[in-house]
């Protein structure tokens, strides 16, 4: 407490609480296969050197360029542009391909930041591990991807990896196939909520070959999760939107074949009048998961835990009494009132929308006796309108 030795006025500053803030929800984490062969670009305004300086130079009498250094492996590298991409994992050739080309359709569709391991040889689960266990360190990933990863031990390594960390969901790719059921296309894969899974594979264009190519999907569908999560947010389904950069479909998937598969959790892209889109919002989650069933539902849910989590830090070692669950109080019914504003939550007031309860009933002796404050939140999520059903009748008609 201040000290006050004379009559007079005194103006203190009080901390107020502090309000949670959104964390982010675009960061990309690429896994990918890249040679260590791989051509590299050379580094501008570098040359190879004698030893005694000189430059050396080539049979025509040329500086010899010094290219770049292929980055290291299961080593994250953070990756903002595809010129970057280029500098750390060279550009389109044969040793990287799939990757590039995801990468690239990644920034195509609306990805701003990403960070990209290498690997060899995108088969070896234990390779694959390593690389995640580098991933956990990096709290702004969000989305998590292994472009052409189709074994079933290295999907499972990568659901386990977002289901533990419990803040980032993975985007598989389905099985390139034109056999039209559910475990063609899934493999083995089993259920998660914290999982989707896309078909068929995209036809884009190769510059190395200079002719469409067919490319797992993974990359250009973590652009288009990045992309509506800043249009809209992160509660809007990313569906019914357009695939950049595509050309075509490796399968014309029809709706009497996607009947089949939607149920399971295969989202389907579709060709629409030209225009390639994304006809699915499921989650791997299996039929009897209801409660996490569409993507955007998952992953609002792991906004909204990251955030409060993140922006309630100040709680810790906190006295635990009244006024510590009113900050608490007052602090997440504010984020959640932002959230409910954005269109994330049903209710026609944030009433409807949210509860959150802090105090004696959360917090009696026995828990406070353990350090522990308790908070109980609740949430009314929006889903999306995934089949839009109009009734139409015939009216007899009326006498003028």
């Amino acid at each position: 407490m201040p000290q006050y030795l004379s009559p007079g006025v005194y103006v203190e500053e009080v901390p107020g609480t502090p309000p949670i803030v959104g964390v982010g929800t675009s960061t990309a984490g690429f896994i990918g296969a890249v040679a260590s062969s791989v051509k590299m670009p050379d580094q501008p305004g570098k040359f190879e050197t004698k030893p005694d300086g000189s430059l050396k130079l080539d049979a025509n009498g040329k500086p010899i360029p010094v290219p770049y250094t292929v980055a290291p492996l299961v080593v994250p590298q953070p990756i903002t542009n595809w010129e970057q991409f280029k500098n750390k994992f060279g550009d389109f050739q044969a040793g990287n391909s799939t990757l590039a080309h995801a990468v690239y359709g990644y920034f195509n569709n609306g990805g701003t930041r990403c960070w990209v391991s290498r690997v060899e040889d995108l088969t070896n689960a234990t390779t694959v591990g390593d690389a995640l266990k580098r991933f956990e360190a990096i709290d702004e990933i969000a989305i998590v991807g292994g472009p052409g990863a189709l074994t079933a031990a290295v999907q499972l390594k990568v659901i386990e990896h977002c289901e533990n960390m419990k803040d980032r969901f993975v985007i598989l790719d389905g099985q390139q196939t034109k056999t039209i059921d559910v475990t063609s296309i899934q493999g083995t894969v089993r259920d998660s909520s914290y999982a989707a899974l896309y078909f068929p594979w995209l036809q884009v264009f190769d510059p190395v070959t200079n002719a469409p190519i067919f490319i797992p999907p993974s990359g250009h569908m973590a652009g288009i999760y990045a992309r509506v999560d800043q249009e809209r947010g992160v509660h809007k389904a990313p569906a019914n939107e357009i695939v950049r950069g595509a050309l075509g479909v490796e399968y014309q998937v029809s709706k009497n074949e996607q009947d089949g598969l939607n149920p399971d959790g295969v989202n389907v892209i579709r060709a629409f009048d030209g225009n390639i889109r994304v006809w699915g919002a499921r989650t791997l989650g299996g039929k009897d998961n209801k409660e996490f069933m569409y993507v955007n539902v998952r992953r609002l849910m792991n906004f909204l835990r990251e955030s409060i989590d993140e922006g309630t830090q100040f709680v810790v070692f906190e006295p635990n009494a009244p006024a510590l669950w009113q900050k608490i109080i007052r602090s997440v019914r504010g984020f959640l009132t932002n959230v409910w504003r954005d269109g994330a939550l049903f209710g026609n007031t944030p009433e409807e929308a949210f509860y959150v309860k802090c105090d004696e009933t959360t917090n009696p002796p026995e828990v406070r006796e353990l350090g522990q404050v308790v908070t109980e939140i609740g949430v009314a999520i929006v889903k999306p309108a995934e089949f839009v059903i109009f009734r139409i009748s015939q009216m007899a008609g009326s006498a003028a």
